[in-house]
């Protein structure tokens, strides 16, 4: 394989995966939280992993078929005056904002929030009208 082939190849993976940070301080952080969702025949589980958040700090709101999780995360460590510099910073603070569309079947009047350990779990009904039944033929 000659040297071309070798750069051509790099800039296809490229194009496929995105361009690789040559260190992690260069990577590039995507929106937070990072959230997982899933569902189960009964409800539509999202999953917030929000470290360093205080809970009475996080607003949950649906309104028109989407959820939005917002609040902020406070720096972990106070400034500790003019001696202080900060070489990297990968941690996230500051105010933050997520909205996730919701399936048409989620029915906002079922809705729990649970934050534990960094997580804000929350479980989000389906309406009896879309769960799938049985029907009897006569």
């Amino acid at each position: 394989m000659g040297p071309d082939q070798g750069t051509v190849r790099l800039a296809a993976v490229s194009q496929l995966f995105g361009t690789f940070p040559s260190s992690l301080r260069a990577s590039r952080l995507g929106p937070f939280p990072p959230v997982n969702i899933g569902a189960t025949d009964d409800s539509i589980q999202i999953v917030a992993f929000a470290p360093g958040v205080n809970a009475a700090e996080l607003d949950v709101s649906i309104d028109k078929g989407l959820l939005t999780i917002s609040g902020e995360r406070k720096p972990a460590q106070p400034d500790t005056g003019e001696d202080s510099r900060v070489y990297a910073q990968e941690r996230f603070t500051g105010a933050f904002r997520r909205v996730i569309e919701l399936p048409e079947n989620a029915d906002p009047d079922k809705v729990q929030a649970r934050y534990e350990n960094g997580c804000l779990s929350i479980a989000i009904g389906k309406r009896e009208s879309s769960k799938s039944r049985a029907i009897t033929v006569q």
